[in-house]
């Protein structure tokens, strides 16, 4: 009768399994960072070879094959004591005149900067002001009181997020048009903040209310109790604690508005009231020989948002965490 050794060939495989364990730890911590590696060239590949493209010089620009740095010489291919950079496009783009009634002499007479991205700054500004505002009205209403109707509501709220702008911009255009023949001192910058802040509403009230939602309703009815009136406390207490949750919408809502185009676009009668975005179009139609210059409009108009950023980064990638671990 043959009798079986489980046992020692159990313990044989398990011995195997420790030995290459340690392998498996070790090599694990290398194919995350070269996957990370790989991602962060993916996203940042594109935005640095626009900012090369910005400062390099007209024939440099047109080499073919193209480089992506201009240091190579008649004796090296690269050399990095004579890269050839120069600020061209974006002297093209600031288009300074001297002035001696402003700092530095030089006037800035581009449109891009004297124009459009004031008009963007106008619109991302009030346009994030009053949906954060509005949001954490309705945000509360919807989360603190049950009234008939409030999970249709949000229901609708929801299916009204994914709704793309570009299906109501023929209404829209309609609406602007017989509003601007009809009422006196028509002002269609208004129109255009409103028209952002309907768009964005939507999902700012679900992003708030899920903050909202984890906040006691203890700590309001003692600071009712101590003699604030329901807005006291909303401004006092809720407001305070769900500050994430409206930094993030505002957040979000700059930006959006910031990188919109079309809307923009369509809605606005004169040049002088459209955006940034337009100034980039207009860059491409006018500057489609001067890649530079081009290259330049882009990063100075994707400068202010990384500013913000840079500033708020910290509290942003908080309220994010903070919300995705309440909701």
């Amino acid at each position: 009768m043959k009798t079986t050794n489980f046992p020692a060939e159990t313990a044989t495989v398990s011995t195997q399994r420790v030995h290459r364990r340690p392998w498996r730890r070790r090599l694990r911590p290398w194919l995350l960072n070269a996957a990370l590696i790989a991602v962060c060239f993916v996203v940042f590949f594109p935005i640095i070879s626009t900012v090369l493209l910005s400062v390099k010089e007209p024939q440099d620009v047109r080499r073919r094959p193209p480089v992506l740095l201009p240091c190579d010489t008649a004796m090296a291919a690269f050399d990095p004591l004579h890269c050839r950079f120069a600020l061209d496009g974006y002297s093209r783009v600031l288009l300074l005149r001297p002035n001696p009634e402003v700092w530095f002499g030089q006037a800035i007479t581009g449109r891009l900067l004297t124009q459009y991205l004031p008009n963007t700054l106008f619109y991302a500004t009030f346009a994030a002001l009053a949906t954060t505002f509005m949001a954490g009205l309705a945000a509360y209403a919807v989360s603190r009181h049950r009234f008939r109707g409030r999970n249709s509501l949000m229901t609708l709220l929801l299916a009204l997020s994914g709704v793309p702008l570009l299906t109501m911009l023929l209404a829209l255009y309609q609406m602007n048009v017989r509003m601007r023949q009809s009422i006196p001192g028509y002002e269609e910058r208004a129109f255009m903040v409103i028209v952002y802040v309907g768009f964005e509403l939507p999902f700012a009230i679900w992003v708030v209310k899920s903050f909202f939602d984890t906040i006691p309703v203890e700590l309001e009815e003692a600071a009712k109790i101590d003699g604030a009136s329901p807005l006291g406390a909303l401004a006092r207490i809720v407001a305070p604690l769900a500050a994430p949750g409206l930094l993030a919408v505002f957040l979000l809502t700059y930006v959006n508005v910031w990188n919109e185009f079309i809307a923009n676009y369509l809605l606005m009668s004169r040049g002088e009231l459209r955006g940034a975005m337009y100034g980039i179009y207009e860059y491409i139609s006018q500057s489609l020989s001067s890649y530079n210059a081009l290259a330049a409009a882009c990063v100075l108009v994707i400068l202010p948002v990384i500013v913000i950023f840079l500033f708020t980064r910290k509290a942003f990638f908080r309220s994010m965490l903070e919300g995705a671990i309440k909701g």
